[in-house]
């Protein structure tokens, strides 16, 4: 793969934790690649997308001719042509597809309730048991990946396509305030520390674009008790 022939569509930095999942993987990993950001635009349902995404959402890989849509599928086509996008260890690789798989189809009431809006913080009305039960189940998953397999990051010393999937779950810990026990909080701040995770946040916090559903879906659960965007 070259960088003339590899485009990656994602949508604002601010709000789309499925852009950044294989975004961060390929600029964590150094795999050249061009960005083609396109916003959210209001009401559409996303269809202004399906110029150039099959479903009309994003993210959406481009190679040539060929178009891959859906973040995990995305880290397969990768993980074909580069074996680190996964652990090469057999255990730790088959442990970070399955918390792979699960992040991208589990944790609806966590997606629901504190979704990705990196550039503000708020305070949660309350955690019911719904919630409480996708944070504890995080808390799981993380502490035990760190412990089974090393750390620094969830599947050993390499950072691999799990911690793109749980990427966007640090910035919600950010964001919400959740508490964590310490493996996982300080697994969180490493994954904020990361060069490309930096990058994305600083360029989030320069958009200027807001989208009606995400404020509101925001201030349905929580108060905004400070707002570090460009105004």
């Amino acid at each position: 793969m070259t960088k003339s022939t590899i485009a990656l569509y994602i949508a604002n930095k601010n709000y789309s934790s499925w852009s950044l999942r294989p975004w961060v993987l390929l600029s964590e990993l150094g795999l050249p690649f061009e960005e083609r950001q396109v916003a959210f635009a209001a009401g559409s349902n996303w269809s202004s997308f399906r110029s150039f995404s099959p479903t009309g959402r994003v993210p959406c890989l481009h190679d040539g001719d060929t178009v891959v849509w859906e973040s995990l599928a995305i880290a397969e086509y990768l993980a074909e042509r580069h074996p680190q996008v996964w652990p090469s260890d057999t255990a730790a690789r088959t442990w970070a597809r399955c918390a792979s798989a699960e992040m991208h189809s589990g944790f609806a009431t966590l997606r629901d309730q504190c979704g990705m809006n990196c550039g503000i913080r708020v305070r949660l009305r309350d955690i019911g048991p719904a919630l409480q039960a996708d944070i504890d189940r995080i808390n799981e998953l993380w502490t035990e990946g760190l412990a089974r397999f090393g750390g620094p990051f969830l599947a050993g010393k390499a950072f691999t396509a799990v911690d793109a999937f749980f990427a966007p779950v640090a910035y919600r810990v950010q964001t919400y305030g959740i508490a964590l026990d310490r493996p996982a909080t300080e697994y969180a701040q490493r994954l904020l520390a990361l060069p490309s995770m930096r990058r994305w946040y600083d360029a989030a916090l320069t958009e200027t674009w807001r989208d009606q559903a995400h404020e509101e879906e925001t201030l349905h659960y929580g108060d905004v008790v400070d707002d570090l965007r460009q105004a």
